[in-house]
């Protein structure tokens, strides 16, 4: 505090001589105590002048204070130091780090002698710059003046290439680093696997780390990072097991990562324990780790489990409020997600454009045209946010779900962004709950278009013509099918019973416990169907017999998997599945029927939503 003070009683007197340079005696400081401290500073011995403006100029890169170590600056050049190396190293940092980049290039390019601080901290401030053709060019210009670098010299451009993604310059380096033996350097490898995992290069990533002879914590937590970057979650999972064997401490970027990972995967199991892990290291507090772990409960169904991580977070910022919002609008309970959208504001942060999206996919939960419509206005108007492809989608889904799929339609046509799958995918999916075949059409033909391989689309227009018995449109959509290359992805669920999942497909065959399976699930449709159950055939689609319809439905990915479930998890324990895609009507009434008789929750996510089921009803309210 005293140096920092010494720095504002300096920076004052400064201001003072840039106005009047007569003389030292002309400045006058506002407080008799100031000039009194500032009168011992500057009577001190020459030799120790240089000592305290090194100190004045470290406080003004520390408190990013451009102004005050301009002054000091001055008073240096004034004194005749700007030629001395330390001292002008400590100026192109203060300004580095005060964002004047510009300025600490022209300090270095006047430099008389220029030693590896002063190349290293200018690169240091083009990589915070995110400038790597800049940074490429001082790495060279370096090289061929011969300058002597140093591992921290080659990690730190390596960073610049991970912000580009220059995966051939990279490999450049790699090749540099080999030749020069700093390939064994913990910062170089750590940096060449970072850049590695960034451009999508596992493979390489991984050799480089096993060929590392020693490792950090920063080390473990790029590979981690870098798997479920690339969407490799089972990797990371795998990977974060042969951590904890190695014996190497968590940080909080690593425990972020996984769960993130067990999130992605929906695996509470391994989600529980890392939470474990959390509350043992005492990174709970951390709002990076509390995030993730909001969504991993969110996205595992246990929305009240999420609820209690975000309210005992002493510190909130706006991604532990979206996290909680995105994750009540996922689990069906959408007036949740629009009052904490309301305590958000509240609460004092702005909604950004991940908010909208939220508080919009809950009103299409529900059916909110108008309130809908308010949210998509009031993004502009309060807010200032333009809304983007994701908006567009929320609000077409909210139309659709309620039966407007003309104006949907007319939506997407008049917006100013090119049509997603996505969107069309959403109205051909509401033609067919609400039986509009002209809609449907439409919907169909663009959708040919964007997806040629997609088969589902030709199976919901054949489905939607089946509906309305148009068996002609059916074979002849079908035939269009057959003719294409188009590949329909198969329905399948499955459930995690201790660390395996198991995978269940609509008449399954292969799993081990299949014949006990089919047995009780036929116990169990016996008690429901005297509670008033029947197969809704309406939803198999197929010109078949209704004895045949029956029989399949009887044996849906959903239905085996909650009855695989049953046999195995405790009387007390959820049933939770997961499914690739939408949930049938049929399988709906089934889990509704099936809670009451066995008394169990049963959560379901399809590829839209959690369905929550419980005595007999479901959370979404029959609107999905």
């Amino acid at each position: 505090m005293k140096a920092l003070q010494r720095c504002k009683i300096f920076s004052s007197y400064f201001y003072a001589q840039r106005r009047n340079l007569s003389s030292v005696a002309d400045a006058t400081l506002q407080k008799a105590a100031e000039e009194e401290e500032f009168d011992s500073v500057w009577k001190c011995k020459d030799t120790n002048i240089l000592p305290f403006l090194h100190r004045t100029v470290q406080e003004c890169a520390k408190e990013r204070a451009a102004m005050n170590g301009k002054c000091v600056h001055s008073q240096i050049i004034k004194l005749g130091y700007e030629a001395d190396t330390l001292t002008t190293n400590m100026l192109i940092n203060m300004y580095s780090k005060c964002g004047l980049v510009d300025y600490a290039r022209k300090m270095f390019d006047e430099m008389p002698h220029r030693t590896l601080v002063s190349w290293n901290t200018l690169m240091g401030s083009y990589i915070q710059k995110k400038d790597g053709e800049e940074v490429f060019h001082l790495f060279v210009q370096m090289q061929r003046e011969g300058t002597q670098f140093s591992g921290f010299t080659v990690s730190g451009v390596l960073c610049a290439c991970a912000a580009k993604f220059a995966v051939f310059e990279s490999k450049q380096l790699h090749a540099f680093a080999l030749k020069v033996s700093l390939e064994s350097n913990v910062f170089v490898s750590t940096a060449l696997l970072d850049v590695y995992a960034k451009c999508g290069l596992m493979n390489d990533a991984f050799r480089v780390f096993d060929s590392m002879p020693e490792r950090n914590d920063v080390t473990w937590s790029s590979m981690v990072a870098g798997y479920v970057q690339n969407e490799l979650y089972e990797e990371a999972i795998m990977f974060f097991h042969r951590l904890q064997k190695s014996r190497v401490e968590h940080n909080q970027f690593t425990l972020s990562s996984i769960i993130s990972a067990c999130a992605a995967l929906a695996a509470l199991l391994e989600g529980n324990e890392v939470h474990a892990i959390v509350r043992k290291t005492g990174f709970g507090a951390n709002l990076y780790v509390a995030s993730s772990l909001v969504d991993l409960y969110a996205r595992c169904g246990c929305i009240d489990e999420a609820y209690i991580v975000f309210s005992n977070a002493e510190v909130k910022n706006a991604v532990i409020w979206n996290s909680m919002i995105s994750g009540f609008a996922r689990n069906a309970r959408p007036l949740e997600a629009m009052k904490l959208f309301e305590k958000m504001q509240l609460a004092g942060f702005y909604p950004t454009e991940v908010t909208y999206v939220s508080v919009l996919s809950a009103c299409g939960h529900m059916g909110l045209v108008d309130k809908g419509r308010i949210y998509f206005d009031k993004m502009k108007k309060e807010h200032n946010l333009s809304p983007n492809v994701y908006h567009y989608s929320c609000m077409v889904d909210i139309l659709g779900r309620k039966g407007l799929v003309e104006e949907a339609t007319d939506l997407i046509e008049n917006m100013p962004f090119a049509a997603t799958p996505s969107m069309w995918g959403s109205v051909l999916a509401s033609c067919r709950v609400h039986g509009n075949v002209e809609v449907a059409e439409i919907a169909a033909k663009h959708l040919f278009e964007l997806e040629p391989n997609n088969a589902g689309n030709h199976v919901l227009l054949s489905n939607i013509y089946a509906s309305k018995r148009r068996w002609g449109d059916v074979a002849s959509t079908r035939k269009l099918l057959k003719d294409s290359e188009a590949k329909k992805e198969r329905g399948k669920s499955w459930i995690q019973i201790k660390d395996k999942v198991h995978t269940f497909m609509v008449g399954e065959r292969n799993h081990p416990s299949i014949i006990e399976v089919y047995s009780r699930l036929d116990e169990l449709l016996v008690g429901m169907e005297k509670l008033g159950y029947k197969g809704k055939t309406e939803h198999d689609l197929h010109d078949v017999e209704e004895s045949r319809k029956h029989e399949l439905l009887r044996h849906h990915s959903e239905k085996l998997a909650f009855t695989f479930g049953l046999t195995c998890l405790p009387s007390n324990a959820p049933i939770r599945i997961m499914k690739n895609l939408r949930i049938c009507g049929d399988c709906h009434s089934f889990m509704k029927f099936a809670s009451k008789v066995t008394g169990r929750e049963i959560i379901v996510r399809d590829v839209n939503r959690f369905h929550h089921f419980a005595n007999g009803s479901c959370s979404c309210g029959e609107f999905w």
